[in-house]
């Protein structure tokens, strides 16, 4: 019975305990208040949390979309693509939104950091000055001179001991200095990284917003044409396959001349790594030459480059250092219309190759222009010839290429229907880029 009580008595005892915790604890917050606030770590998290749940609702969109290209063209089917495109944009505009968030309160949580780590820097410095002037007061020193003065044996050895202490403290604090120093440097690194990838995140963000715009004006214009009528669409369609097959017999022309012009002794010697991924992330979905798909696309039976399977909006960039030397967009044309590149942009490198970029739905650079490997020019789209999202990537032969001529840019020729093609000796890409 003893027992039992004894053990009533600890509970009791426990529970008042927490109890007084508890309320302590409510009496040190803020009226109203019933947790404590949420640190920069607890924001940072929120916002990647809020990013997964957006991706997982982008992957939903594009899985709907993928299911729709699959299905017969018709006038409904594209209506319910461009919804599509708009909603995964709509998605990637807020994506980008809470990523500049992110970034910022990252920033903000290193610049607290920083100041920590400059605070314990300073700190440091005045622990290593005064360690260093106590053993400066013993510098002149010697054992002897200790030995002498002691009274006792003990006290020299308590002495000497202490020299010995001061002395690895000094060592411990220089080490822990030059720690120090090396974090701050990380730090203020990884600071200025982040405020430029923000910077580019905010451009992203500008220009996703324009190509929302852009992509509900198409819409728009898709159902005006048309009336919003099947049999007006079917009957367009029809005109617009024989402007294709004309275009792409056109191309070829130039273009199987040009292949056979190649000189490979100017070529760069074939290695993956030549030019860079242009779409990060993004997979092949057609192939280079005269694949499955080009014999039953292509009046030409050839694919002068490969296509790259990416949503609406996705960031393209510049497959090495180089100058842009064309940009232009055919859909501008009236017999062109969905029957070209669409939007396009040429870069030309110094290795000896050119790439082009098709189907966008935005480029941001313009001729003459000087990019970087790896910089942002352009983002995937569907305009022109294509049948979904995706960019098409072309790597000609500079050598191929023909000079400039009044209005006529490097390397295009004059076609019948989309006015100035860019053309040249194609490559296989698979020579000198690999995702």
């Amino acid at each position: 019975m003893r027992i039992r009580s004894h053990n009533i008595l600890c509970v009791l005892v426990i529970v008042a305990t927490v109890l007084q915790v508890a309320f302590v604890r409510a009496q040190a917050l803020p009226a109203g208040q019933t947790s404590a606030p949420p640190t920069l770590r607890d924001l940072i998290d929120v916002k990647a949390k809020e990013l997964q749940q957006i991706q997982n609702q982008r992957d939903a969109v594009q899985k709907n979309l993928d299911e729709i290209e699959k299905s017969s063209v018709s006038l409904k089917r594209d209506i319910r693509a461009a919804d599509a495109n708009i909603s995964q944009l709509n998605l990637s505009v807020k994506a980008n939104t809470l990523t500049i968030e992110q970034l910022g309160l990252e920033i903000q949580s290193l610049g607290g950091d920083i100041e920590n780590i400059q605070t314990s820097i300073a700190n440091k410095k005045s622990s290593i000055a005064r360690l260093y002037l106590e053993l400066q007061e013993h510098d002149h020193d010697s054992l002897l001179m200790v030995l002498l003065r002691s009274k006792s044996l003990s006290d020299t050895v308590a002495e000497a001991q202490s020299i010995a202490s001061l002395n690895s403290a000094l060592g411990n604090s220089i080490t822990d200095l030059e720690r120090l120093r090396t974090d701050l440097g990380n730090a203020l690194v990884g600071a200025q990284t982040k405020k430029v990838k923000r910077s580019v995140e905010q451009e992203n963000l500008a220009n996703l917003q324009s190509i929302v715009k852009d992509a509900k004006s198409e819409k728009q214009q898709l159902l005006t044409v048309t009336q919003s009528k099947e049999q007006i669409y079917q009957q367009q369609l029809d005109m617009l396959k024989q402007v294709q097959d004309s275009l792409s017999e056109e191309i070829e022309q130039y273009e199987s001349v040009l292949r056979k012009t190649i000189d490979s002794g100017l070529l760069p010697l074939p290695r993956p790594s030549a030019l860079a991924w242009p779409v990060p992330g993004a997979g092949e979905t057609q192939g280079y030459g005269r694949t499955s798909f080009a014999l039953k696309t292509y009046k030409s039976a050839w694919h002068n480059g490969i296509d790259l399977g990416a949503a609406i909006g996705t960031p393209v960039v510049a497959a090495e250092d180089g100058v842009v030397i064309n940009v232009g967009n055919q859909d501008a044309y009236r017999g062109c219309y969905k029957a070209g590149y669409g939007k396009f942009i040429e870069i030309k490198h110094e290795n000896g190759l050119t790439t082009l970029y098709g189907h966008l739905s935005r480029y941001i650079v313009s001729v003459g222009t000087h990019v970087t490997r790896g910089q942002v020019v352009a983002y995937v789209g569907s305009t022109g010839w294509a049948t979904g999202a995706h960019l098409h990537f072309t790597v000609f032969a500079t050598q191929t290429l023909s000079p400039a001529k009044g209005s006529m840019p490097e390397g295009s020729q004059s076609t019948r229907s989309c006015g100035p093609m860019p053309v040249g000796g194609d490559l296989d890409p698979h020579l000198y880029v690999r995702q």
